[in-house]
C-alpha cells in the first residue's frame, strides 16, 4: 500500500485533539476530508473519541454547536472542499456570537488551483469572515515535509477555548510555497469558533507513516502579533442608585449568585441560566412598563445577552440609566457607548441589611409574583380545589369532578403549552427553545426553576435548532459529567423544525437519544402577526411573504424519518405525553390557532 502523507497527517491531528480533550468529532461525508473522516473512524474504533455523521454539513456544524453547548468543549467539524464549508457559515456565527468553541477542519485542494477553474475549488481561507478566534491555511502534508499536528492542535484549542497561547509548544504552519500566507487571528475576545483550511493532494488515503517516523522537518511557525493583554477589570457596586440586574441568554449561575449577594431584583430571561432564587422578577415586562417600576431604573447590570424583550433594549438606551456589563462568553451588549464593560463586579453583602435596598427589591419581586399569578389564572380553566361541604356534598363532588373533567379536555393555549413543558422538565433534563413565538411565551408564562435551558440566542437564528438539540443530547448521555440523564425536550415552532428538516436524518447506526420535539403548530410564522408590519400591510401578500403558510403532514415526516410521533390537542394529553417521552427520538405535535 502507498504511503499517504494526508492520511499520515490526518492520523496524527486527530490523536493530538483527543490528547488535548476533544471527546466529540462531526463528519459529513466527502472525498477531499476522506483522510480526516478515516482517522476519526479508526479513533473512534480504538475508543478514544464519539463520532457522528451527518449528510448536510449545516447540520453537522449545528450538532458540533450543540455538544458544544453542554459540554463547554469544542467539537470537531469535518467537511470537504468547495460548498460544504460556505454550509456551516450560520453555525459558526453563532458560536462566535454565542461564545461558543467550534473547530472546523475543512478538507482542501492545494492553494495553486484556486481561481484556475479547478472543481469544488474556491478561496476557503477567509470564507468565514471576522468571526473564527484563529484561521490557519494550512499546506498540504508530502513525504518531505507534515506538519507539526500537535502544535496545530494545541493553537486551535487554545483559541477556541479563549486560553493561554501555547505558541511555545512547537511550530505551526502558514501556507505552502506557490502561495501567500493566510494566517489570521481574530481581536473577538473570548471563546468562539476556529478554522483550520487543511489542504490535502493525493494519495488522499493509504499507508499512515507511525508516529516516531518523521516525514520530514516540520513547516515554519507563522508571524503573529497575537492578542492584546488586558488586566482584568473589576467592579465593586457602590451603594445608591436603584439598580436592576438583568440576565440575559447564558448568563449563568453568577448574575444569580450576584444580584443575592448585593440584594437586587433579578430579571432573568427564560434562556439566561439564571431564571431561579428568591430575587427573580416574575412578569418583568410589564413592571418595565410600569412609571413605578421600570420608570424609576437608575442603573442596570447586565449579564448575558438580553433578546426576549423590547422592554429591557429599551431601559438600556436610556439616556438615564446607567449600563454596568460583565462580560461572558459571547458577544459583550454594549447599547451606547457610555457603558461600561467590565470582566467582573462585586458588591457589599452588607447592602441587603439596608431599608431602602429591600423595600426596592420586595417590591418588584412580589409585584412580579402577583402578576404572574393572575396571568396564570386567566389561562386556567376554573376546577375548584375544594369540594363544598366535605365529602357528603354530592353535588359538590359531581361539580369537582366536572370542572376537572373541563381542565383535562380543554384545548392547549400557547401560554399553557410554555407552563406545561417547564412544569414536566427536571434538573437531570435538558429544555432547547428554538427561535419562535414559544420562547417568548416561555419567558412571560414562567416562574423561577433551576433546569438546564439552552437556546441559540446569540443571532437568534431559526438554524439549525433540531441539530442543535441532539448535540445537547448526545453531550448530555456521554457519560462525561457522571450525572444522571433524563429527556432533552425541544420546544418549537412549525417554521422552525422544517427549516432543519435535515436534522432528523440520522443515518443507521448512529446514536439516538431520548430527544423529544414538542412542535406547536399553528400553520406557519405566527411570530410575524406581532409585529407592526401585521396591521399596515394588504393580508394575502403578507400572509405569503411573511406569515408563510403551511400543511406539511408532520406524522408523515417523522415516520419518514424514523421518530416516534403523536399528536395532543388537550392539556391532560399533554400532560400525559410529556409526562412519559418515549424512548429515543420522539415529535410530539400540539396544534395551536393562528
Amino acid at each position: 500500500m502507498t504511503v499517504s502523507p494526508a492520511a499520515t497527517f490526518a492520523h496524527r491531528l486527530v490523536d493530538a485533539f483527543v490528547d488535548l480533550g476533544v471527546r466529540h468529532a462531526v463528519v459529513s461525508p466527502g472525498s477531499r476530508s476522506q483522510a480526516l473522516a478515516l482517522a476519526l473512524a479508526d479513533a473512534e474504533s480504538r475508543g478514544r473519541i464519539a463520532l457522528h455523521v451527518r449528510i448536510d454539513e449545516r447540520d453537522a456544524a449545528f450538532t458540533a454547536l450543540g455538544l458544544a453547548r453542554e459540554s463547554g468543549l469544542p467539537a470537531l467539524v469535518v467537511t470537504t472542499s468547495g460548498t460544504a464549508v460556505a454550509n456551516l457559515v450560520p453555525a459558526v456565527v453563532e458560536a462566535s456570537h454565542s461564545g461558543v468553541p467550534m473547530i472546523v477542519l475543512s478538507g482542501d485542494r492545494p492553494a495553486r488551483l484556486r481561481g484556475t477553474g479547478s472543481n469544488q475549488t474556491t478561496w476557503q481561507p477567509g470564507l468565514f469572515g471576522r468571526f473564527p478566534r484563529l484561521e490557519f491555511d494550512v499546506p498540504p502534508p508530502t513525504l518531505g515535509e507534515v506538519p507539526d499536528a500537535r502544535a496545530l492542535a494545541a493553537r486551535a484549542l487554545a483559541a477556541a477555548l479563549a486560553a493561554p497561547d501555547p505558541s511555545a509548544a512547537g511550530p505551526v504552519p502558514s501556507g505552502d510555497g506557490d502561495a501567500d500566507a493566510y494566517t489570521v487571528e481574530s481581536s473577538l475576545a473570548g471563546a468562539g469558533p476556529v478554522h483550520l483550511n487543511l489542504q490535502f493532494v493525493e494519495p488522499l488515503s493509504g499507508e499512515v507513516l507511525p508516529d516516531d517516523e518523521p516525514a520530514g522537518p516540520g513547516a515554519a511557525a507563522p508571524e503573529s502579533a497575537g492578542r492584546a493583554s488586558v488586566a482584568p477589570r473589576t467592579l465593586h457596586l457602590d451603594r445608591g442608585p436603584r439598580t436592576l440586574v438583568i440576565a440575559g441568554a447564558d448568563a449563568g449561575d453568577r448574575a444569580n449568585a450576584f444580584a443575592l449577594h448585593a440584594g437586587l431584583p433579578l430579571i432573568a430571561e427564560v434562556s439566561s441560566g439564571a431564571r431561579f432564587g428568591p430575587n427573580l422578577v416574575s412578569a418583568y415586562r410589564i413592571l418595565l412598563d410600569h412609571p413605578d417600576f421600570g420608570g424609576r431604573v437608575e442603573r442596570a447590570v447586565v449579564f448575558g445577552h438580553p433578546t426576549l424583550s423590547r422592554q429591557v433594549p429599551a431601559l438600556l438606551a436610556r439616556d438615564d440609566v446607567q449600563t454596568i456589563v460583565v462580560r461572558g462568553h459571547g458577544e459583550a451588549v454594549v447599547p451606547h457607548p457610555q457603558t461600561l464593560v467590565v470582566d467582573e463586579i462585586t458588591a457589599d453583602p452588607d447592602d441587603r441589611g439596608d431599608r431602602a435596598a429591600r423595600a426596592w427589591a420586595g417590591q418588584w419581586v412580589f409585584a412580579g409574583r402577583e402578576l404572574l399569578e393572575e396571568q396564570s389564572a386567566a389561562d386556567d380553566v376554573a376546577a375548584p380545589l375544594i369540594i363544598p361541604g366535605g365529602a357528603a356534598d354530592v353535588a359538590g363532588a359531581r361539580d369537582y369532578a366536572k370542572g376537572e373533567l373541563a381542565a383535562l379536555r380543554a384545548p392547549v393555549t400557547r401560554r399553557f403549552l410554555a407552563d406545561a413543558i417547564w412544569r414536566a422538565t427536571w434538573p437531570h433534563d435538558r429544555l432547547v427553545l428554538g427561535a419562535s413565538r414559544l420562547i417568548r411565551e416561555v419567558d412571560t408564562a414562567v416562574g423561577g426553576k433551576k433546569i438546564v435551558v439552552h437556546a441559540n440566542r446569540g443571532l437568534a437564528g431559526i438554524d439549525g435548532t433540531v441539530s442543535t438539540a441532539i448535540g445537547i443530547a448526545l453531550a448530555a448521555s456521554d457519560g462525561s459529567t457522571g450525572a444522571r440523564t433524563g429527556t432533552t425536550r425541544v420546544l418549537l415552532g412549525d417554521i422552525t423544525l422544517l427549516h432543519d428538516t435535515g436534522g432528523l436524518n440520522l443515518p443507521p447506526g448512529e446514536p439516538r437519544p431520548r430527544v423529544q420535539l414538542v412542535v406547536g403548530n399553528d400553520g406557519g410564522g405566527t411570530i410575524f402577526d406581532g409585529l407592526e408590519v401585521a396591521g399596515t400591510a394588504a393580508r394575502d401578500p403578507f400572509d405569503r411573504v411573511m406569515f408563510t403558510p403551511q400543511n406539511v403532514d408532520l406524522a408523515a415526516l417523522a415516520q419518514a424519518f424514523g421518530w416516534s410521533y403523536r399528536a395532543v390537542s388537550t392539556r391532560g394529553d399533554l400532560d400525559s405525553a410529556l409526562a412519559s417521552p418515549p424512548a429515543g427520538l420522539s415529535l410530539l405535535e400540539v396544534p395551536l390557532s393562528r
